[in-house]
């Protein structure tokens, strides 16, 4: 038989935070699937153990938040060393990442800072996706940023760039529906143009996450969107994920909330939410093909 970790889940789950930790380890609640960021657990041996538990009941994935994969100094090792011992501990059913850089000099930086799109970032980034997949031992899926500036020298796309990435190592990639709309919306361009330019074949799942909206102080009257994962998801948000389950096909989805946390019933309530928008988008399109 095969073990519950190991199922790919056809349902919506939700991210796993400290703050609710105990509860769902006591309750057991009827998530489908949990993902949590390792560097929450990686100095906390009692958060280990209880998250170990879980993930004998509960199908886990691993969210890095600190390998940057960006970074010009490298990858951490001792860092990686230490993530890819968790992985082995609770054996997830996937492992990601951010297409960001967040350290420097030593010094972990609680950002993740943008990159420029162009030949030299791609081979730097890729020979880092490379050395991740050749410690954890399994593909490593990479997540679109959230952006709110881009590099005048850049020579590719952003869904560009990440489908080189994949065809040079492999990795898969993590769609944030959430970030393509906010991004689209700081940076000026079509988000659904952009689902539509992504490598269907790569994605591996989908993240969803509230923002808010803050006044752009570089341009009088107008507004930006931020990636801060306080609020319930937005209707531009929703109605753009479900474009990209009818373009790109089901994948498993994440529900990301990791500040202001409400109720944990109230992030199952949003799984639930992304799960009736994907089967509307799956029904509508049987419904054409069928047609």
């Amino acid at each position: 038989m095969t073990p519950p970790n190991r199922r790919m889940p056809r349902c919506a789950g939700v991210g796993l935070r400290l703050a609710h930790l105990a509860e769902v380890a006591a309750s057991r609640p009827a998530a489908p699937w949990l993902e949590t960021h390792p560097e929450n657990f990686l100095a906390n041996p009692h958060a280990t153990e209880l998250l170990i538990d879980i993930a004998r009941d509960i199908p886990i994935s691993v969210h890095t938040v600190g390998v940057s994969v960006g970074s010009a100094n490298g990858i951490d090792r001792t860092h990686l060393d230490r993530v890819r011992t968790l992985i082995e501990r609770i054996d997830p059913i996937l492992v990601s990442g951010h297409l960001a850089w967040s350290t420097h000099a030593g010094e972990y930086l609680n950002d993740l800072l943008p990159l420029p799109y162009d030949d030299e970032t791609l081979t730097l980034v890729a020979r880092h996706i490379e050395q991740v997949q050749d410690s954890i031992g399994r593909r490593y899926l990479i997540e679109n940023p959230s952006s709110y500036l881009g590099f005048a020298g850049s020579t590719m796309t952003e869904p560009q760039f990440l489908a080189e990435l994949t065809d040079r190592t492999g990795c898969g990639l993590l769609c944030d529906v959430s970030n393509i709309h906010l991004s689209g919306h700081n940076m000026g361009f079509d988000p659904y143009r952009y689902v539509e330019a992504l490598p269907a074949n790569a994605i591996g799942e989908f993240h969803l996450g509230g923002f808010t909206v803050e006044a752009d102080e570089s341009t009088l009257g107008s507004e930006l969107l931020i990636d801060t994962h306080s609020e319930q998801i937005a209707a531009p948000a929703w109605k753009l994920y479900h474009h990209a389950v009818r373009q790109l096909g089901p994948k498993p989805t994440i529900i990301e909330w990791d500040s202001e946390l409400p109720p944990f019933a109230t992030l199952l309530a949003e799984a639930a939410t992304a799960d009736t928008v994907a089967d509307g988008a799956l029904a509508r399109e049987t419904q054409h093909a069928v047609a």
